[in-house]
């Protein structure tokens, strides 16, 4: 159920630039401002993961999912109804919404059924999942709109997916964590690290986002790369990032998650450098394939790295994780954007390679603090704090 719902938030943004433009014509409006219109959807995320940072100490897990994917699955399917443009926006907003708060519940409860051995094993593989949907979903749009499906047909089948998670919610166990809260109402300080490492996550995904909105403009402007060859790199990224996925997941079992966060530091950093300095653009689609498995998983393993680090994760202490990845994402279309005003598309290419120095830099203070404090062992948690998803 838990990967499912990474599913959906992919399923929900891999199709935007394929139903854009039936979209358009659907309604009688210009494409840009159709596009525009997603933003809603992007910032409803945002606000879920803020929404997230308390809500699950207020109201049990299940009941959330629930209610939310219940009510998101009805949303999506009403898009058959939906009389205009505006209508749609607020149904995007409150889809997006939902997903910022079911992502943070997703990852809760897996940070709390697993114990440190295999979170940061199943925390990769919901990335996995996502990198599936986002080619399904956009292999599945393409499809209906050739054959006249309707703008909407993609999302009405997530809507069946958003329903089919709270069905499954209805039967499986979860977390009590208004229990949590109860008990412990003066929780355990979150050490350094953490706030190292929801640094790092903002870090981590303002980085890749400057890499990936921008490297197609760069690779045309900087290498005369055609239109097909340009656009090409960000889904060798993202091939690379699936197969890293399905290879972290056992080799973290393998390593532990201090050693994969390292590595994969070092090698996000190093890597990104490639990307602006070689000079050759067919050589740059194989370092874009290269670049996205050197990314290891990294977001997970982060979030992986600091729920060892306090006794028992909260639904706060993830929803905050979560949060500062979020916020990354929902700011790099602004920042990228005025940093490419200001200069150039190499420029911010550099910016992002920035970032991913910047992380490695935190990442060896966490890795460094938290061996100092706790011997390099972690917290670890009793078998009665293990719940069956």
């Amino acid at each position: 159920m838990s990967f499912l719902t990474y599913f959906v938030m992919s399923a929900m943004l891999a199709p935007i630039g394929i139903i854009s433009t039936p979209m358009a014509e659907y309604f009688n409006q210009p494409v840009t401002d159709v596009t525009r219109q997603f933003s809603w959807l992007t910032g409803g995320i945002l606000v879920g993961a803020v929404i997230a940072l308390f809500i699950y100490d207020l109201v049990r897990l299940k009941h959330v999912l629930i209610g939310v994917y219940g009510l998101m699955g009805l949303l999506l399917i009403s898009f058959l109804l939906v009389p205009s443009l505006a209508v749609s926006s607020l149904i995007l907003g409150l889809v997006g919404t939902g997903c910022g708060i079911g992502l943070a519940g997703a990852a809760l409860t897996i940070s709390r059924t697993f114990d440190d051995a295999r979170r940061a094993s199943m925390l990769v593989i919901t990335d996995s999942c996502f990198s599936v949907a986002g080619f399904l979903t956009a292999w599945i749009a393409t499809w209906f709109i050739s054959r006249e499906f309707g703008w909407s047909s993609t999302y009405q089948l997530v809507g069946l997916v958003a329903l089919a998670i709270c069905a499954l919610s209805v039967s499986a166990s979860f977390p009590d964590t208004v229990k949590d809260a109860e008990e412990l109402p003066v929780l355990e300080p979150w050490p350094i690290p953490v706030w190292l490492a929801v640094v790092s996550l903002f870090l981590y995904t303002l980085g890749q986002y400057s890499m990936l909105f921008w490297l197609p403009s760069y690779a045309s402007t900087y290498l005369s790369a055609s239109t097909p060859v340009a656009g090409s790199l960000v889904g060798q990224f993202w091939v690379g990032m699936f197969f890293a996925q399905l290879f972290v997941a056992w080799w973290v079992l393998k390593i532990g998650v201090r050693k994969l966060v390292l590595l994969g530091a070092v090698t996000t950093f190093f890597g990104s450098l490639a990307l602006w300095n070689y000079p050759e653009v067919e050589g740059l689609v194989i370092i874009t394939l290269l670049w996205g498995f050197l990314n290891l998983g990294m977001l997970k393993a982060l979030i992986s790295f600091a729920t060892e680090q306090v006794r028992l994760p909260s639904a706060r202490l993830v929803s905050l994780l979560l949060l500062g990845a979020t916020v990354g994402t929902a700011l790099s279309p602004a920042v990228t954007s005025q940093i490419v005003d200001w200069t150039d598309s190499q420029t911010v290419l550099i910016f992002g390679s920035g970032c991913y120095g910047a992380l490695m830099l935190l990442m060896l203070l966490a890795l460094y603090l938290s061996r100092k404090t706790s011997g390099g062992q972690g917290h670890r948690r009793r078998p009665d704090q293990a719940f069956s998803q």
